[in-house]
């Protein structure tokens, strides 16, 4: 054998053919902070080079790259408080245009120093949070500054769906009375069926496994936590792709269909 053939295959030994996959998948995962699966991680790389997504779940594999798995929920149901509300979402998550179905939840946050409580407003046609509230305590309080933070900068909502559970906060008749006055329709899933607001339930689950759990002794007091949650919400909006939205991320769905109402 020659010795330049002899050479040039002992330096062949010790080269790896997807290299430049393997680092183009560890920049996306460290990007995202961990929080991406080889699903997500493969629809970004696709973007630019189509690539098997399952060659990128083998890599991830190899690279130790795991996105974690979804828990439990906070139950803020607390029997007949007021007026209960028909299911009329019946679990037709889809919607044509922005403020046509709006869903809302409670989920609650345990730590050594207290809890804290994430009341949010998804819309279902890009799942964008639209309003939110962050506070130590699940109080009515709550409930107000999150509808005025998604009131803000809309007007008529025209019939627009707004869905949750059966909450103490929204058989409230100040609550219900504020819908009526937006020209909101109120809907209700039915007692102890958390499948009538799965979208809600998808996001608390995704939130708590994407920068939560495995977390929890990271964030040592409520304003650490509540910074950290306020740059996880505007990630979700801004960046975090979704299979449902054709791997688009919120405001990109929101971008194109302002664009196309433009034509």
């Amino acid at each position: 054998m020659a010795k330049s053939t002899y050479e040039y295959a002992i330096k062949r030994i010790d080269v790896d053919p997807d290299k430049e996959l393997k680092d183009r998948i560890k920049r996306v995962f460290d990007e995202n902070f961990g929080r991406y699966g080889y699903r997500r991680v493969g629809a970004e790389i696709n973007k630019e080079t189509k690539v098997n997504r399952k060659k990128i779940q083998r890599l991830m594999k190899e690279m130790e790259l795991f996105a974690s798995q979804p828990r439990g929920k906070y139950n803020s149901f607390r029997g007949a408080v007021g007026k209960t509300a028909p299911n009329i979402l019946d679990r037709k998550f889809e919607a044509t245009k922005p403020c046509e179905k709006w869903v809302t939840d409670v989920s609650e946050f345990h730590f050594p120093w207290g809890k804290v409580y994430l009341s949010p407003i998804l819309d279902l046609f890009n799942h964008e949070i639209v309003g939110y509230d962050i506070s130590r305590n699940p109080n009515f309080r709550q409930t107000m500054n999150m509808l005025e933070m998604a009131f803000n900068g809309r007007k008529d909502f025209g019939g627009m769906i707004l869905h949750s559970d059966q909450g103490w906060q929204y058989q409230m008749k100040r609550y219900q009375i504020i819908l009526k006055e937006h020209n909101i329709v109120q809907s209700m899933s039915r007692k102890g069926n958390c499948h009538d607001n799965a979208v809600m339930e998808n996001f608390f689950g995704r939130l708590k496994t994407e920068m939560f759990y495995g977390h929890e002794y990271e964030f040592q007091d409520y304003y650490t936590f509540k910074t950290a949650l306020e740059e996880y919400i505007v990630w979700w909006n801004s960046k975090r792709i979704q299979a449902k939205l054709n791997w688009l991320a919120p405001h990109e769905v929101l971008t194109n269909w302002n664009a196309n109402m433009v034509r």
